[in-house]
């Protein structure tokens, strides 16, 4: 693949969203290929329908280890839908939550084991890696708040879960940062949107040159 895969990840509360929102146009503007932008759950039809029914506050019975597969099932749609195809053609992708989200979210905050998370989900990539991911971290009270002050019509199944959840899918998220820091680029979230933004901007493109126009 000739491609590019950089992937944002952060806890919830961390502002991912939007600040991909704000890298993409500033992105596009040097990037030597063009970027496509995604999110997972989602970015195809189907698993959209899939995010649908993992997030849906009312599916509260929802095994955990379902949940899991679900996750894993909709980013391998994704993944031949969208993600390879692009980078089989050369294409930046940024992509707004991949594996790690899983390994942290399940793995860690559902307790089903990291490992195990790992597994489930090489057998749905086939073992796909990002080149750069992003790492929007922010402290879970923090997190929890922006939510509950900025998300009150949109709040999800996860986003209900208690303090402890979200402290466990944090800190599993710090450990895979210092596990892979060749990968993982670490930014405090807690910092204005703008500080957010630069130096999120400076981080892709400072370890992506072939793909990113320098100085500009």
């Amino acid at each position: 693949m000739n491609g590019l895969f950089i992937t944002i990840e952060g806890p919830d509360g961390a502002g991912k969203t939007t600040v991909l929102n704000e890298l993409y146009p500033r992105l596009q503007m040097i990037a030597n290929s063009e970027i496509v932008k995604t999110r997972e759950p989602g970015g195809v039809m189907i698993a959209e329908k899939i995010r649908q029914i993992i997030l849906n506050p009312e599916h509260q019975q929802m095994d955990e280890r379902t949940e899991a597969l679900l996750y894993a099932a909709a980013r391998r749609q994704h993944l031949v839908e969208v993600i390879l195809p692009a980078l089989n053609a050369g294409k930046i992708v940024i992509c707004d939550r991949f594996v790690d989200s899983s390994l942290t979210y399940q793995g860690a905050g559902r307790r089903i084991g990291m490992k195990e998370i790992a597994q489930i989900n090489e057998f749905a990539t086939e073992g796909l890696t990002p080149d750069f991911t992003l790492y929007l971290d922010v402290d879970s009270d923090t997190g929890l708040r922006r939510i509950h002050r900025s998300r009150t019509q949109e709040i999800d199944r996860l986003d209900l879960e208690g303090l402890e959840f979200h402290q466990r899918v944090r800190h599993a998220y710090l450990k895979l940062a210092e596990e892979n820091p060749a990968r993982i680029h670490r930014i405090d979230a807690k910092a204005s949107l703008q500080e957010v933004v630069d130096s999120s901007f400076s981080a892709i493109v400072e370890a992506n040159p072939k793909y990113f126009k320098r100085g500009e």
